[in-house]
């Protein structure tokens, strides 16, 4: 995805002048027109400027008179397969893409999904975790080995890195590692490099980056990420947010709400100041997905027992740059028997399986 697609943004009020200008600037080749809460409400091209002029128009006039009242959206998520197909389809060079509110909330262009960049940032895949609520199905396969779509929950997590341009792969093991070393080897029949560290004792969520080889580039973010998630966040925009925003670690949340089944009552002494019927209360909650600095690497000692969320309290204790990156693409945390059941359907309505 595009990212500065954020400057494209202008208010339908905004002068045909400024959306020129933006359009020059950004070398997106559009400017996309949205209302106060940053609905979609238009898009505006060279090609519509153009018309707009020839229409006796001037660039002190509004891009509302210009505009494309309806365009081409599509919903934050959509794989890029999806989006090449759509704007080859309906000859487009870009898409905004829009929440479920219709917010805008990224913007991809035909070149920038048909350009795939390369990334030597390792990642670093957890895999040694037990798997207890999945059991039966955990007892003589270890959970990132389950089958999901036809195959390892583990290969669709290296599977989508792959897709993003990512070939650097650490995974830490400790139950079952066998049949994790047996199914990938060293990588090479997924034209990848794969490398494992093993932790003898379970060193929680964070210990496992103590374990990882010194010749780690020295000046590349890591991103780190539990195996039994499945999910289409787009990780370069990710990667590109931490670098940014120079951050030592970066923690992917996703929105959770939990409505209270009870009219809640707020009150002063014994007067009753309001009451509130059945409300819903908004959390951000861990994703499981990071992407940490090697200051944060080399933080963790060898075999050191450590939980990530301890982790960054301390490096935000010591320089306040722990960010967190909300993602709004689908995710899905493995971790119960229903929500696995979930996943054997999730997978192939979102073409995330080779089947």
């Amino acid at each position: 995805m595009t990212h500065s697609w954020q400057k494209t943004l202008v208010s339908e009020h905004s002068t045909i002048k400024q959306a020129l200008e933006i359009i020059n600037t950004e070398a997106l080749r559009v400017a996309v027109a949205v209302s106060e809460d940053r609905k979609l409400v238009g898009m505006i091209s060279d090609g519509d400027i153009r018309r707009g002029l020839l229409r006796d128009l001037t660039l002190s006039d509004p891009v509302s008179e210009i505009m494309n009242r309806q365009p081409i959206s599509a919903r934050f998520g959509t794989t890029k397969e999806q989006l090449i197909a759509l704007m080859k389809k309906k000859q487009i060079l870009s898409v905004p893409l829009l929440d479920e509110a219709s917010h805008v909330v990224g913007l991809e262009t035909l070149h920038g999904a048909l350009t795939k960049k390369q990334y030597q940032n390792p990642v670093f895949l957890m895999a040694g975790g037990f798997g207890t609520r999945l059991r039966p199905l955990t007892d003589k396969c270890p959970k990132p080995m389950l089958k999901v779509g036809g195959q390892p929950i583990l290969e669709t997590v290296i599977k989508s890195f792959i897709k993003a341009g990512f070939s650097n792969f650490y995974i830490s093991t400790h139950y079952m590692p066998e049949q994790i070393h047996r199914h990938f080897g060293d990588g090479s029949k997924l034209g990848v490099s794969i490398q494992y560290v093993h932790e003898e004792q379970p060193l929680g969520t964070g210990g496992a980056l103590g374990l990882l080889p010194d010749d780690l580039p020295q000046d590349l973010p890591l991103i780190m990420m539990n195996s039994d998630v499945l999910t289409q966040v787009d990780f370069q925009s990710l990667l590109k947010f931490h670098v940014n925003n120079e951050a030592d670690a970066t923690m992917c949340v996703r929105e959770y709400d939990y409505q209270i089944p009870y009219g809640v009552i707020n009150g002063e002494g014994n007067r009753i100041t309001n009451m509130v019927e059945k409300p819903i209360q908004r959390f951000f909650v861990n994703a499981g997905i990071y992407v940490v600095s090697p200051r944060v690497i080399k933080s963790v000692q060898k075999n050191q027992r450590i939980d990530m969320p301890t982790l960054l309290e301390q490096h935000m204790a010591e320089r306040q740059r722990v960010l967190m990156f909300p993602i709004h693409e689908y995710w899905l945390d493995i971790g119960r028997m229903d929500d696995f059941n979930r996943a054997q359907t999730d997978i192939h309505t979102l073409g995330m399986c080779d089947d």
